[in-house]
């Protein structure tokens, strides 16, 4: 039973780092475009550094599920 939820969980993971990232490359865009305002630049640049944060722990927690579910 443990083995098919640290599979489901390694899905759930995937699935949020892959949301994250598509999620950082947009406000990545946003605080490149000059035409934005300053504000909604700074806004996105660090969403974008926020997103790309939560996907490299998605990444880590989908490994460690993954582990524990072939082990």
């Amino acid at each position: 039973m443990d083995t098919i939820k640290q599979a489901g969980n390694y899905v759930s993971d995937k699935v949020n780092s892959l949301t994250a990232d598509a999620s950082h490359e947009a406000n990545k865009n946003v605080a490149k475009d000059s035409n934005q305002s300053i504000g909604n630049r700074v806004e996105g640049a660090g969403n974008a550094v926020k997103d790309k944060i939560d996907s490299k722990g998605y990444d880590a927690s989908a490994e460690a599920n993954k582990q524990a579910a072939t082990h």
